[in-house]
């Protein structure tokens, strides 16, 4: 394998561009950093571009593409984390280009805006078996470091689809699909659950939007203590065990 020595290299550079959304948007890629993520995005069939690998790695290099040693130097540049890695890749980001028919249960997110809330969701969305999450433009980009850090590789495991958020919904029921809001004003009463429900988790602060809760049941989790609301991701993950158990 090549080596490279220099954090001015054209390729360290690249991969460097892809921590900006623009970048990510303009190319079609994304920056995969970690052992586990590298090996998790190979598994579940995402194409890579470039893998550069830590001098001294001794795990397996037979990737399917260019692979490149980096001194230590190098691959301190590339990284966002805050502790060392040995792998780190360049992949093509899976298409986000909505399916015409839905199936299972599907979570949808709009405009969560916290990478780790995005990350978190995914991930348990993957668990708990959902079919696929949806998010709103103005929520998290599902391939930044930080949200493939919180998903822990779900990311690659299950399709996650960028659209309106609205439009999504109304597609949704006229699917048939019971689809499930968080609210302050809604019931404390779930809806009967079926083989086809759609949860939507809405903003940190703001919930969801009045043109999304429109379309959808209005929920209240029951609370006894003194907190208004929860956390979205826990919030998120409480309602998708209660619709998938």
């Amino acid at each position: 394998m090549d080596r490279i020595t220099s954090r001015t290299n054209p390729r360290v550079q690249r991969a460097r561009s892809l921590r900006e959304s623009k970048y990510r948007k303009q190319t079609g890629c994304h920056f995969v950093e970690g052992d586990k993520l590298v090996r998790e995005a190979l598994s579940s069939g995402v194409e890579l571009e470039t893998v550069f690998v830590r001098e001294g790695y001794a795990g397996p290099v037979d990737f399917p593409c260019e692979a490149l040693w980096v001194t230590d130097g190098v691959m301190d540049a590339l990284s966002t984390a805050g502790t060392p890695q040995s792998l780190c890749a360049v992949a093509k980001t899976p298409d986000s280009a909505l399916p015409y028919a839905f199936s299972g249960t599907v979570l949808l997110l709009e405009d969560v805006q916290d990478p780790g809330n995005v990350g978190t969701l995914i991930r348990t969305a993957d668990a708990l078996g959902a079919s696929c999450v949806i998010l709103s433009p103005h929520s998290a980009d599902p391939f930044s470091p930080k949200t493939l850090r919180a998903s822990m590789g779900s990311v690659y495991h299950l399709p996650v689809y960028v659209t309106d958020i609205p439009a999504a919904l109304r597609t949704l029921r006229d699917q048939g699909y019971t689809c499930l809001c968080g609210h302050l004003k809604g019931s404390e009463t779930l809806p009967p659950k079926s083989s086809q429900m759609a949860l939507l988790v809405g903003n940190e602060g703001n919930g969801v939007t009045d043109e999304a809760a429109a379309l959808c049941y209005a929920y209240r989790l029951p609370m006894p203590g003194r907190a208004e609301s929860l956390n979205a991701a826990v919030f998120g993950a409480i309602l998708l065990y209660e619709l998938m158990r």
